[in-house]
């Protein structure tokens, strides 16, 4: 009705559908430059069951700006941003009124420029972030495999979750969510190897639907071993793991521990070892055999078999979060 821009936190992504023409995807430490344009340009932010925490691993609030926040809890309110409206409740009753409120003041939609400009502002950055998105180097871009994995799967009937590091960087913000509930976007950030049960535990609730957790060689290394216990308890997820043999996110602040004693280098043969727990593994090293390796993996899934798709990447450390128009 008001013709306004959405976005959401990470953790609530899917909870708006990003296919729709005032979506501005999600927040996080990485994000789509349709988020920091439109929040730089605000005169009111609308925060709907939020918490406005600041943290590494968020966005920053702009200064300057007005700020109504609707919460359920008030320790949240006036905490790290100031409300200059505060509203305490549940989001849907909060939502339900709001709604009803501005039917009633405006009485029809209102006319709006803010589709068109999220929609070049996307173009641009696509267009920008498109070689990696549909690179043919090896070893493997992670973009390229996450951006094949996008564009094979059924988006509206897949249950999708990213581990912490660069995995949940890399999804994010590319990831278009068309269904509610079907992103499992957990931050700011935890322990490393979460999002395998997350999948599981999504498997189980909802059967019918393709679930897939992305991690890289960091989180298998902790929690790699209950990928067993989806083989054993028949749990079909489909596993997408990024193999660099490398912690890439610590090099940049690990150089030393890194040139003295390899502290952020990994090895294993992950394939092998979801194939020894009974399940199905793949390595993937050529860009040509992302796609078929998604759709057998797909296949096995259908069949009650749980499958882990291990691509060789590179050691990329580029992540969305700069500004749009901005280097």
């Amino acid at each position: 009705m008001l013709g306004a821009p959405v976005a959401t936190s990470l953790q609530g992504k899917s909870a708006f559908p990003e296919d729709h023409p005032l979506s501005l995807g999600s927040g996080g430490l990485a994000f789509p430059p349709t988020i920091p344009h439109f929040l730089e340009k605000a005169d009111w932010v609308f925060g709907a069951g939020c918490s406005f925490t600041e943290t590494a691993f968020g966005i920053a609030m702009p200064k300057g700006k007005k700020f109504i926040h609707a919460t359920l809890d008030p320790n949240h309110l006036n905490k790290d941003v100031r409300a200059d409206i505060g509203l305490i409740g549940d989001a849907q009753l909060t939502l339900d009124a709001l709604c009803a409120e501005v039917e009633r003041l405006i009485k029809q939609p209102r006319a709006s420029s803010a589709a068109a400009e999220i929609s070049a502002i996307r173009k641009k950055w696509l267009d920008d972030w498109m070689p990696k998105l549909t690179s043919r180097e090896t070893p493997l871009s992670p973009y390229r495999v996450l951006w094949d994995l996008q564009h094979t799967v059924d988006v509206a009937n897949t249950i999708i979750t990213h581990d912490a590091g660069s995995p949940r960087d890399q999804l994010a913000p590319f990831w278009v969510t068309k269904e509610p509930l079907s992103y499992l976007g957990w931050g700011k950030t935890t322990q490393l190897g979460y999002g395998l049960g997350l999948a599981m535990g999504a498997k189980l609730a909802r059967p019918e639907k393709l679930c897939i957790n992305v991690w890289g060689d960091a989180a298998i290394g902790f929690t790699g071993m209950d990928f067993e216990t989806a083989v054993r308890e028949r749990i079909p997820i489909l596993s997408i793991l990024l193999n660099n043999f490398s912690m890439a996110m610590e090099l940049p602040i690990m150089p030393v521990s890194t040139e003295k004693y390899r502290s952020t280098d990994i090895s294993g043969d992950y394939a092998a070892m979801a194939r020894a727990f009974g399940g199905y593994g793949e390595r993937v090293t050529d860009p040509g055999e992302i796609v078929p390796a998604i759709r057998r993996g797909i296949e096995q899934t259908k069949k009650g078999i749980p499958a882990l798709l291990e691509f060789i990447t590179s050691k990329e450390l580029t992540v969305s979060k700069q500004h749009y128009g901005k280097k």
